[in-house]
């Protein structure tokens, strides 16, 4: 990051960071997306499978990821004030906590995933897949959280290509591991859905390796010492960082939860229904990346010029990443309309999987809307480090809204499984609504100080 003073030359800035952010969060969410392509060519077991098992595994991953990402307005600020020298202790604390939360969670996947899903009224078959799916998955937990704490860092001080790089290495070598374990290669047996989480595991411990070699090797990272030597955990930096952070992974849980709540839900409907359902869903979120790779940039944008007591450029970047989701939301819910059918055919070979993939297409293309303008804003909030009042917005448009209105219509008008569909939309439009008030609110109090 540096300074900048004309329009002109934020918006280059900003472009500059957010094509290789995007291009990461694209590559990353494509390793779920290959993993359940891969796993519907198997059957429609393994494909409802693997949709229940990344019910439950997604927002625990968005949750603590979430947590995490409060090292990027941390070092943002620390960047932008000039000092540098503090910013070393922070990323470390960092990695101390990812590595604390990886173990918490094991501890509580290990008392928890077999009752939860026996909560579920799914098939024996289904059931089986999801279990081995998501602990295969959480066997790479570790390693996972510890590169989004690293590449956090790498952001941070406008090195989105890196990052970019190690992903576009990853996605390949994930497709190959899929290929391997899932039907079965080189000896392996055929794991199906359960081989996809084997493999995704094994990716995100090179993915790990190869973040630490760059970090410690590379410039501009290697000057910070990350692995050079040892600092003593220190409690008063958890704190700081998960004062931060708990409520941006809270928030974050709240709003992938959602959709999960909404699969978790339809496993009363038939397995046909629930694999056209996480097939639409996975290809839409695809698209999801957009919003998110722009929230992400304003954080480090923004948080750069509010560190430097820059508020009027911080405010010039909110503006400028809000245009640039709504300009994307439309040209994604154009793309996603037109090319529906194709794209159902590419996740599942069962026309009945095909046929009912298309129609929840057609809703899906008005979440982009409220994604594109919603995310955005709540990444420049979180350059500012408010983050508490966005948990609220949140909690409210999702679960007291949102979620309500979705089963409400789902039982009690004609439109069945696509009235979850709706639920969630008017849950992201109320989203949406309410944060730009709040943004609106903060930079007139920032301001004002």
């Amino acid at each position: 990051m540096y300074q900048t003073k004309t329009t002109k030359e934020k918006f280059s800035l900003f472009i500059r960071i957010l094509i290789p952010i995007l291009i990461t969060q694209v590559g990353i969410y494509l390793m779920n997306v290959v993993d359940t392509i891969m796993a519907g060519q198997v059957s429609a077991e393994d494909l409802a499978g693997v949709a229940i098992g990344s019910s439950i595994w997604i927002p625990v991953l968005t949750g603590i990821n979430g947590i995490l990402l409060a090292i990027s307005p941390i070092v943002a600020q620390l960047l932008g004030a000039n000092q540098k020298q503090l910013i070393s202790n922070a990323v470390k604390q960092g990695v101390y906590l990812a590595i604390i939360l990886s173990a918490v969670m094991f501890l509580v996947g290990i008392f928890t995933l077999d009752p939860i899903l026996n909560l579920l009224q799914v098939d024996p078959e289904v059931r089986h897949i999801a279990f081995y799916y998501v602990v295969s998955l959480g066997v790479g937990m570790i390693f996972l959280f510890s590169f989004n704490l690293l590449r956090s860092f790498i952001d941070s001080l406008g090195q989105t290509k890196i990052s970019m790089i190690i992903i576009l290495i990853a996605l390949p070598l994930n497709a190959f591991f899929n290929y391997i374990f899932i039907f079965g290669k080189l000896g392996i047996p055929e794991l199906g859905g359960i081989g996809a989480g084997i493999a995704s595991s094994i990716t995100y411990l090179i993915t790990f390796l190869i973040t630490a070699l760059i970090v410690q090797f590379m410039d501009p990272f290697r000057r910070y010492q990350i692995f050079s030597y040892f600092v003593k955990p220190s409690l008063r930096s958890f704190k700081e960082i998960l004062l931060i952070g708990v409520p941006i992974g809270i928030t974050i849980f709240f709003e992938t939860s959602i959709f999960s709540a909404v699969t978790l839900l339809m496993s009363s409907y038939d397995t046909v229904t629930i694999a056209a359902h996480q097939a639409a869903l996975n290809y839409a979120s695809i698209f999801y990346m957009i919003p998110l790779a722009i929230a992400m940039a304003l954080t480090i944008a923004v948080g750069f010029e509010v560190g430097g007591n820059r508020l009027i450029d911080a405010k010039r970047y909110s503006q400028i990443g809000i245009i640039t989701g709504l300009f994307f939301a439309i040209m994604s819910g154009i793309f996603i309309y037109v090319l529906r059918e194709p794209v159902a055919q590419l996740y599942s070979n069962d026309p009945a999987v095909i046929v009912l993939m298309q129609q929840f297409l057609i809703y899906a293309v008005f979440f982009q809307i409220s994604d594109g303008f919603g995310t955005p804003i709540q990444g420049a909030l979180r350059g500012y480090k408010d983050v508490n009042v966005t948990l609220t917005i949140a909690f409210v448009s999702f679960w007291v809204i949102g979620l309500p209105s979705g089963i409400a219509l789902a039982h009690f008008t004609d439109l069945g499984p696509f009235g979850y569909w709706m639920g969630l939309i008017i849950g992201l439009a109320t989203g949406a609504f309410i944060l730009i008030i709040r943004l609106f609110y903060i930079v007139k109090r920032f301001k004002l100080t």
